[in-house]
């Protein structure tokens, strides 16, 4: 890897985020799918973020789990983003317009983990009995890359366009309901705009946080108690614009709303 275009498409990015101007893709410095250097550029960033003393890292956000979405951006794989404490809105509390960057919405299972998950050989019976909850979520995704021109390396390297983030308040257990087949309707000023179920996020949202937890600990990185993890799109993103509210039914799990402020 080029260290030099590694640091320059970080500092890109960070400006963007810094300024909330949109910038230009930075493949041009690492390539459409080099996925290890564009990992390289999230973690500048991200130790660039939590080296705010006021920033604490709050979970795991996984992205491109959903074929619908895959085929929005046109990339063929997933990823994964760091979430942190003051990307959390409260679920129906206004979002303030400027908070966003080309903002887009998404439906989602969220985990709230209760044991860690370490090891070379994590099974998906560990990845269960390590669950403490789980909660109707809807994702604020954003890019800093103008007109969202990206590529598989652009959107990682970008905190898989990662925003905001809302959860729902009706915990549920990983028992209570069925989360391959249940079903999603997301609403836009009370208009259905997004369908889809748990089987569109990789088979099943655990399958795509199993995924993640064995990313997380062959990266020496692993998930760990009050860990949240957003688990990927239910269905396709949706474009948000001032004063539009969304409200994100998942059957079983009950639902959650996130509120955009007037520019």
């Amino acid at each position: 890897m080029d260290q030099a275009k590694i640091m320059e498409a970080a500092d890109r990015l960070w400006t963007a985020a810094q300024t909330g101007t949109p910038c230009a893709p930075v493949r041009d410095l690492i390539g459409s799918d080099d996925v290890e250097a564009a990992y390289a550029v999230q973690e500048i960033n991200t130790r660039r973020l939590l080296g705010n003393e006021e920033r604490v890292l709050s979970g795991r956000k996984i992205g491109l789990t959903s074929k619908s979405v895959q085929a929005q951006l046109g990339v063929g794989q997933p990823d994964f983003g760091m979430l942190y404490d003051d990307m959390e809105v409260m679920d129906g509390e206004e979002i303030a317009w400027s908070r966003c960057q080309q903002p887009k919405v998404e439906a989602e299972v969220a985990f709230v983990m209760a044991a860690p998950l370490t090891g070379a050989h994590i099974k998906m019976i560990d990845l269960i009995a390590s669950i403490g909850f789980v909660l109707p979520a809807i994702e604020v995704v954003g890019s800093r890359i103008a007109g969202w021109d990206i590529s598989l390396a652009d959107t990682i390297a970008d905190n898989a366009s990662s925003g905001l983030y809302v959860l729902g308040q009706s915990p549920r257990r990983p028992a209570d309901f069925d989360m391959r087949l249940c079903g999603m309707v997301m609403l836009r000023n009370n208009e259905p705009v997004s369908t889809g179920a748990g089987a569109a996020c990789m088979g099943s949202p655990l399958n795509a946080t199993l995924w993640l937890a064995r990313k997380m600990a062959a990266a020496g990185n692993p998930l760990g108690p009050g860990d949240v993890v957003l688990s990927g799109a239910l269905g396709p993103m949706v474009d948000a614009a001032p004063g539009d509210v969304f409200e994100a039914r998942i059957n079983g799990l009950g639902s959650v709303r996130a509120a955009f402020g007037e520019a």
